[in-house]
This record gives structure tokens, sequence and C-alpha cells, in this order.
């Protein structure tokens, strides 16, 4: 046989095995290494060797636990152990997920997909084990980019609430794309107008809108949500907004020029240790409504482009999220004062109050009231009135400045903040309109306000007073007294310097709530409301007796829109609430679920509420036990609807969170989230309060998956 015809002749065996080794070690692009009976590396291919993030080559003759140790592995006992299960039983493992990460500066991150075989010789002696990696990190990102863009289509915008939209938001995006997440709109955006080129100028008002830290909810974003901000100028978050392009930020340090340690934002990025940033302009159906930025200081893997391209299309859907709300709350304010309809759209606190209002408009549509329903039972009462004249008067201003009061009341902020916050709102920077140059116009004319807070179990009043008059107090012997509340400036001018009053009231008073287009400068003492209003018994329908009054004390003719609000005090007595305090001790919460029962066999409630207001209880304590440290207090109160309150020492905020099915925490605040018509934390005197309503009659609870159902987002 010539070499030419043993060039032709068929492979041996010997010259295949030989063959498939060289490609395995020279050409194959999965990664090969090979480990002894010790699990200890011996050989390495080609491919393995040129993924130079990962330099396994320098690791010949180091422990498999060494190795995942030096690769930050996180489930490195996992992938131990199934080496030594294939190495012990032979059976081979494919597909098993190892993540990798670097440690050099920056830090990259990788994913591969393993398969594991042993090694042994052709007598059966094993001598090894071999592990080929494929690099799949592209493949599992695309994977999770798409879960997350998919989850923003159904938990962001379940509401038509810009503070609600942009928690949302933050809870989507931390921790699964950045540490922190941060939602800032320009004012005007809260107030339902749309921003202007002139309002979007170096020094405009921005307001935080939502802040979300894989810290936890403990820590509070600089600024908080609710306050204003401005970007200073020189800085990537003002370059952002100017050219209206995402930037990517990395290799933040100390030594960043544009970092000021002696601005709060600047120091907070600094001590967090933050390394990498995205700035990402809120931009929908051609308005810029804001600036959203994305934080890296926990995940030590900077952003890159991906993570930029994937910032974008999540900001994209929120941006249009955040206009619907906007949109929404100016046409609803709007709408509502427009049409007359000026009485809160739910006024369930008939636990509190009896309510009667008329209202005589002029057309000029500046004056308003409402009627807000708080936590425990309590009720707000508001009212208000702008000081422009008639022809002046701004109804959709109301409207907005209405708006914002009603979502402040949902924070359960005394009556004194909710007016310095809405002081703010008003005093905000003044786009000038086009064809003035130089010449400021404000928005809206100043406006006064009066908030008044009435708690049917402690029988305390308290008010606070922007510029308006304050309520006309009836005792129910017919005594008439106006209360004494010291009027800050209306909203807009000045200073912002407000004062709460407490006062006691009897049981079966009488508030009277107006504005001085009714009673301007006539004593209210002189005229026969006493004896009227003494007249008008519990039995008595309130409504006919407040329109006649009304039309007795208008003017004639009625210069500007005026309102009377009368409202009866009621309380709830022991027979209606109850109260406990247990020690900090995880034995209690049997104690405090068994204290609620009782109390609710006492009062004859339905056996479902029984039932659900125990689950509530267990959660609810446990939860402060976990977190607290000082004695737990649970409150029952029984008006409309039934209140159930948990008290401790803790300043610590919960909030709701998706939890695995592996979790062994984490469903206490959605459990008692479906089981509830509502439910929120309010600050207490040494800590905070949770609470959460139930209807009487309680509804069928919604249908929950027993998998992986969803949590939506909690305020803060």
């Amino acid at each position: 046989m010539t070499d030419g015809d043993r060039s032709q002749a068929d492979p041996t065996v010997e010259e295949l095995g030989e063959a498939l080794l060289d490609a395995l070690f020279s050409r194959s692009p999965a990664g090969l290494h090979m480990y002894d009976r010790h699990l200890r590396l011996v050989r390495v291919n080609t491919a393995a060797r040129t993924m130079r993030d990962f330099p396994i080559d320098r690791m010949i003759g180091r422990s498999l636990s060494e190795i995942l140790d030096a690769f930050d592995v996180p489930d490195r006992g996992l992938v131990e152990r199934t080496a030594r299960r294939v190495l012990e039983y032979g059976s081979p493992v494919f597909d098993l997920p190892v993540r990798l990460r670097s440690r050099r500066e920056p830090t990259v991150e990788a994913v591969a997909s393993a398969t594991v075989l042993r090694l042994q010789r052709p007598d059966g002696t094993v001598i090894g084990v071999a592990a080929a990696l494929t690099d799949v990190t592209a493949r599992v990102r695309a994977e999770a980019d798409l879960r997350l863009l998919n989850e923003a289509a159904t938990r962001v915008g379940t509401t038509l609430d810009v503070f609600r939209t942009a928690a949302e938001f933050g809870d989507l995006a931390v921790p699964r794309l950045a540490d922190t997440v941060t939602v800032d709109v320009y004012d005007t955006v809260v107030r339902g107008h749309a921003p202007t080129p002139e309002s979007r100028d170096q020094g405009a008002a921005l307001r935080r809108a939502g802040f979300r830290s894989a810290a936890g909810p403990e820590h509070e974003g600089v600024p908080k949500i609710g306050e204003v901000t401005t970007y200073p100028p020189a800085t990537p978050y003002r370059a952002a907004l100017d050219t209206l392009a995402p930037r990517l930020v990395n290799g933040l340090n100390p030594d960043t020029s544009w970092l000021d340690p002696g601005r709060r934002r600047d120091a907070r990025i600094l001590t967090s240790g933050v390394h990498s940033m995205l700035l990402v302009p809120i931009r929908a159906r051609g308005l810029v409504l804001g600036l959203a930025c994305f934080y890296r200081w926990r995940n030590p893997t900077p952003f890159d482009d991906k993570d930029l391209a994937l910032a974008e299309q999540l900001t994209t859907h929120a941006a249009l999220c955040l206009d619907n709300a906007r949109q929404y709350g100016r046409e609803r304010s709007t709408a509502r004062i427009l049409t007359g309809r000026l009485t809160h759209p739910e006024t369930p606190g008939t636990a509190a109050v009896d309510l009667a209002h008329t209202y005589l408009p002029a057309g000029t549509g500046g004056a308003w009231f409402d009627v807000i329903p708080l936590s425990g039972a309590r009720i707000a009462l508001v009212a208000g009135d702008t000081t422009a004249e008639a022809d002046a008067a701004d109804p959709a201003a109301m409207g907005e400045l209405r708006a914002a009061i009603e979502a402040l009341s949902d924070l359960d902020l005394p009556p004194d903040e909710i007016l310095e916050r809405l002081h703010d709102l008003a005093s905000r920077p003044q786009p000038v309109p086009a064809g003035a140059p130089g010449l400021p116009a404000p928005d809206t004319a100043p406006a006064s306000c009066l908030y008044v807070v009435y708690d049917p179990v402690t029988r305390l009043c308290t008010a606070a007073s922007a510029g308006h008059p304050g309520p006309v107090l009836v005792h129910p012997g017919g005594d008439v007294e106006a209360l004494d509340i010291d009027p800050g400036p209306p909203l807009g001018q000045g200073i912002a310097q407000y004062r709460s009053t407490e006062r006691a009231l009897p049981s079966g008073s009488t508030l009277l709530l107006y504005n001085t287009a009714l009673l301007d400068g006539s004593p209210v003492m002189t005229r026969s409301l006493p004896s009227r209003i003494a007249e008008a018994a519990p039995g008595r329908f309130l409504q006919a007796l407040c329109d006649s009054l009304a039309l007795d004390l208008c003017p004639d003719p009625l210069a500007h829109d005026a309102f009377l609000l009368l409202a009866r005090t009621r309380t709830l007595g022991p027979d209606q609430t109850n109260a406990w305090t247990f020690d900090n001790d995880p034995s209690v919460v049997s104690m405090a679920r068994k204290a609620a029962t009782a109390q609710l066999t006492r009062w004859d409630v339905d056996a479902d509420l029984v039932g659900n207001t125990a689950l509530i209880v267990s959660e609810l304590v446990t939860n402060a036990i976990r977190y607290a440290e000082g004695p737990i207090r649970l409150r029952l109160i029984l008006g409309d609807t039934l209140t159930c309150e948990v008290a401790d020492d803790s300043s610590t905020a919960p909030h709701l969170r998706r939890a695995l099915d592996t979790d062994e925490h984490g469903r206490g605040l959605f459990i008692t989230a479906q089981l509830t018509r509502r439910w929120g934390v309010r600050g207490d005197i040494r800590g905070k309060a949770i609470w959460a309503e139930q209807d009487l009659v309680p509804s069928p609870p919604p249908s929950v998956p027993e998998r992986h159902a969803p949590v939506g987002a909690g305020t803060p």
C-alpha cells in the first residue's frame, strides 16, 4: 500500500479519538475544564483560556472550591455538590446555570450553561470529571429584559395617580435593573399642566414623585418624595434634560469633578458608594415630564449600553402612564368644579360626622370644599377660595390644588404640614408667557385654604388655616363660637408659617365651614344661627337647614361663588372601639388574634369578617414584632367600616413586595391588601401605625393564583 492509499484509508478508532481531543481542546467554542478525582483543575482548552475576564488557565492545580470563590460564583455550594455527585455516581448533569463575576475593575458578570461528565478509564476506574461551559450571557440577559418589559405593561400605571405610578416604576426596576431608582417630574406635571420649554429652563422646579432603594423602605431619598428640587448646571442631570439624550455615567468616585459634597444629593451619592448611573428623560407625546435616574452601588457591575437601552424602554412606558395620570388629574379636577360636583366623590365619613352642604354658584368657579375620609375613622373637612377678583378666578387651578390636597391627605400628614407643602407647590417658579419676555405670569392667583381633621374616637378637632376664615362651632346647647385658629398667609404668598390648633369637641357639636362670599363682614353670632342649628336635632336631616341658612346669609347679588358646609360631630364610644398593648414577643401573636376575635364576636360581626380580621392581625403583629423593639399596640374601630390598627415604635414604613414561592416571609402586606378595601401607614407619636379597613359586609376576596401571585407596590 502506497502512502497515498494509506492517507485515503478509513481512520482508526484511536485516530478519531485523538482528532476529537484535538478539536475539543483547540477549536471548540465551549470552554472545557478537566478536574481530577480530588476536583483539582488539571487542564483547560483554548476556549476557556480566551475568556480574559475569567483567567481559568491561571488556576491550574487549584481546587474547584477555590476557583468558584475566585470568580465569585453565588451558587458555589450547588456547583460543588453537583460535581461531587457526578464524580461518585456517574450520572451526567446538563444545562447547569453558573453565574460568574470577575474580580477586576470594572466588574464583569457572565452566565454559563455547564455540562458535567465523569471521566473514567476503559476498565471503569474513575479518574475525574469534565465540565463544558457555554457562554449564555446574552441569551439569559435578553430573556430577563423581555420579562421585565412584559411586567412593566401590567405593573406600572395601574392607577391614574402620578405618585403611585412613579412608585410602581421604582418597584419594578429595583433591584433587577438598579439598586436605586428616582423619578423627578416638573412641578407643573403634578398640577396637571403640560410642561412648556420655558418651564424647563435651568433652575426649573422638579418634584420628587418616586424613590425606591434596595437598602429598604426605611431609607428615604434626597430629596424626599413630594419635595421640590432643582438640578444644578454643569451636572449630568442638567445635561440630560438640556439635550434630551439619555446618559450613561460610570466611574463615579470622590474625585469626580461635578460631585459636590456640599450638595445633599451629591453627598448621598458619595456616602452610598454609587459607581454607575443612568439618566433617562421622561418623554411622552412630545412632552418632557421629568427625569428618571438609575443608580448602582450594591451591584458591583457598572451599567452598560444594553442597560441604558432597557432603561429607555421602561421609562418610555412609565412616561405614557405618568402623562395619562397628569391629564386625568387636570380633567377630573376641572370637571368636578365646572359641573358643580364639589363634594368628595366618596364621603363615607358618617361614622365621624353628619354632613350637609350647599353651593351657590356665581359663575366665578373659585370656591370649593372637600370631605376626605382618613384612616382610623377620622375625616378631613377642607375649604378653599381664591383671592382673585371674580373675573380672574381660575376654576381649573382650584381643581389642581384640590387634587394635590387629596394626594397629600393620603399621607396622613397633620394640617399645618399639608398647608406648608401646598404653599411650596403654589410658590413654584412661574413660566414667562409668550409675547411678554421678562414679565412673570403667575399660573394661579393666591388661594386660601382651611384644613380640619376630626377624630370621632378622641373627639379631637385639629385645624390649620392659610388665610381662610376658621370654622364656627355650635355647641349642643346652642352656644356659638368661632374657633381661634392662627391664619397663616394664603397659599403662594409670604413665608409658609402655619400652626395647627387642637380642640376637643363635645359630641353633637356642629362645625360650619364657609367662604367670605357667604359671610363677608357679617358677624355670625348676631344671626339666628345658634337657635336654628340647635333646632336641627340628630333625627332631622341637616340638608334642609343648610340650604335655608345659605340662602339667608348670602348677599344679593352674589358676586362670588359661595358655599356652606355643616358637619355635626359624632363619637365612637367604648362600645365601638377597643385597644390592647402587648409585649414584643412572638408568643403574643396568638394572644392578639384571640383578643381581636373575642371583640368581633361581641360586636356580632360577620363570621367571614372575623376570620379575615384574625388573619390581618396575625400578619401585622408579626411584622411589628419582627421590625420593632418596644410594645405592640392593637386597636379595633367599628364604624362604617371595620378598622384594624397595629402601632409600634419603629419608623420604618413597610411596602408590598414580590415574594417568591420559596420565600418564608414577605406575604403579610400582600395578604392584608387582598382582604381589605384599603390600607396604609401613618406616623404615630412613638413610631408608626399600620391600618387596614374592611367593609362590614365582606365581599368575596379576589382570586389569587397559587404560584407567582403578582404583588403591587405601595405608598411611601
